[in-house]
């Protein structure tokens, strides 16, 4: 294991837990000591807990089939066995953020995909290429819980990942409203085709609570960190459609955009090309070579074509033009279950490991 930090997956059976089980096989800073979930899993190997339900593409990596899953709610056993967890498990916004929160309370920080904490004032919603001075936060955090080194980051809703990073290259020019329409992937739901078979030949014009959560969990993310608390952006003003299409991985978005300070076409895809991500997110074994990419054809970016850009971790855009009601209108396309789920996760505990944050016990 050498100077890797020891990991827990807390929720390791399900499609988002599954995806951290793969992406930290061969983690270089990173090893999974710990695979937890409900107690209908603990007891049983991995192997065993996931055999009907494994959801990913790529096999079962063997250096998991054989470890025994635990309760989630064994907490101080569990955090007796690692430095931090990533906490992707499924219970109700109550269970999961008094869950996290216990974890926190016994010196072990959490990097969660849940929503369940993401309104929490003094938790931190991290995009790093974006907001990763955010973190600063977590200090004011354990003064709250009462920890020396337990806290709580979490990521945002997976519905916002495809245009908040290409807005954001924008705040120059100062967007004032924001229309997106956001044609899901089942996957967010956790679902794959065999278990999913309302989806076929049609789509699905509703995602509970996603709506909500597209429009105001961007204002935290162009917040600033005020008195102890992150105090959310005013502007832009932001309306979202969120739409459940028949496609496995993949949330592409059409966005529409006003400015205050209207940009040309020129200036607009400039910007996103000369978008300038922070060294230290740069230097992160998960972190794009390029994060957004601009594509001239008219038919891209396409989710099947483009969603696995910069191994699923970049964002794509295209289709920029000139619009009748609003300035601009625009295509961006991100892969929900890497930047948007379990991938944006990763990127974040390293970078919080990159600033201190996360150390060895």
């Amino acid at each position: 294991m050498g100077n890797k930090l020891k990991v827990g997956i807390i929720g390791a059976t399900g499609m988002v837990g599954q995806r951290f089980a793969c992406l930290l096989e061969n983690h270089p800073w990173f090893e999974v000591t710990v695979l937890a979930a409900s107690k209908n899993s603990s007891g049983m190997t991995y192997e065993e807990a996931v055999k009907d339900r494994w959801k990913m593409t790529t096999s079962l990596p063997e250096k998991y089939k054989n470890m025994v899953v635990k309760n989630a709610y064994e907490v101080e056993d569990i955090c007796n066995k690692v430095d931090f967890v990533f906490c992707a498990i499924s219970l109700d916004k109550k269970q999961t953020k008094l869950l996290e929160e216990e974890y926190a309370k016994h010196e072990t920080p959490v990097v969660s995909n849940n929503s369940a904490n993401r309104n929490v004032e003094d938790v931190p919603v991290l995009i790093p290429e974006i907001n990763g001075t955010h973190a600063q936060i977590i200090e004011s955090q354990k003064k709250r819980l009462g920890t020396k080194r337990g806290f709580i980051a979490v990521k945002p809703n997976c519905s916002i990942q495809s245009y908040v990073p290409p807005v954001n290259a924008l705040m120059e020019y100062e967007p004032q409203t924001i229309l997106a329409c956001t044609y899901q992937a089942i996957s967010g739901a956790g679902k794959t085709f065999n278990e999913c078979p309302e989806i076929l030949d049609n789509v699905i014009p509703f995602i509970g609570g996603e709506e909500e959560k597209s429009e105001n969990e961007p204002l935290k993310i162009w917040g600033k960190v005020e008195n102890n608390k992150i105090i959310n952006a005013q502007n832009p003003i932001i309306t979202t459609q969120c739409i459940r299409v028949p496609v496995t991985n993949g949330h592409l978005a059409a966005v529409f955009v006003n400015f205050k300070k209207k940009p040309s076409k020129e200036e607009i895809i400039k910007a996103w090309e000369s978008f300038k991500v922070p060294e230290i997110v740069l230097s992160l074994p998960s972190a794009p070579k390029q994060f957004l990419k601009y594509f001239t054809e008219d038919n891209r970016p396409q989710t099947n074509l483009d969603r696995d850009y910069e191994n699923g971790m970049g964002i794509t855009m295209g289709r920029l033009r000139e619009d009748k009601i609003f300035d601009y209108k625009f295509v961006c396309l991100s892969h929900n279950t890497l930047r948007g789920a379990a991938g944006g996760g990763v990127l974040s505990a390293e970078y919080l490991k990159a600033c201190g944050y996360l150390t060895a016990k």
